[in-house]
């Protein structure tokens, strides 16, 4: 390539770099606070015709921190397929991942607490995204076991 091609190339290149850049920020202002992304990601409605056995389920999400592997325990309530109660236990030993892990307990509450359990994919909590995917991995576990055949 010509250094008169490359120019154009380059600008092209950044161009499309500050356009993801500026998207990828309206995400995160959108999420700063206790938010649901309630949607399948794929565009499609999600699917509540499952139905679940009431009572109480618990298990463990694992997900990965800059700090290195971390997990939360989840303790959830359903009744008539609604979340009526939710505690989240942090198991963080970076310093960091615990600060964001105790966020993240102080916010979930308000969070799911009165929604359809297949509504609901948390994406972030106070600040908190990477211990929403612990979360989400034990949530998933629960409704595999809280599932009527």
């Amino acid at each position: 390539m010509t250094p008169r091609t490359l120019r154009p190339l380059s600008l092209g290149f950044a161009g499309l770099g500050l356009v993801g850049a500026l998207a990828g920020c309206s995400a995160a202002d959108a999420s700063t606070s206790g938010t649901t992304d309630t949607s399948s990601g794929s565009g499609s409605s999600v699917d509540t015709s499952a139905s679940y056995k009431d009572g109480t389920y618990t298990e463990d999400g694992d997900y990965t921190s800059p700090g290195g592997p971390q997990s939360v325990t989840v303790k959830l309530t359903l009744a008539g397929d609604k979340v009526t109660a939710v505690t989240v236990t942090g198991h963080a030993s970076d310093p960091t991942a615990k600060s964001y892990q105790a966020q993240f307990v102080d916010g979930i509450s308000a969070v799911v607490v009165g929604k359809d359990i297949d509504a609901l994919t948390v994406s972030r909590v106070a600040g908190s995204s990477l211990t929403s995917g612990g979360f989400n991995a034990a949530l998933k576990a629960i409704k595999a076991d809280a599932l009527s055949s």
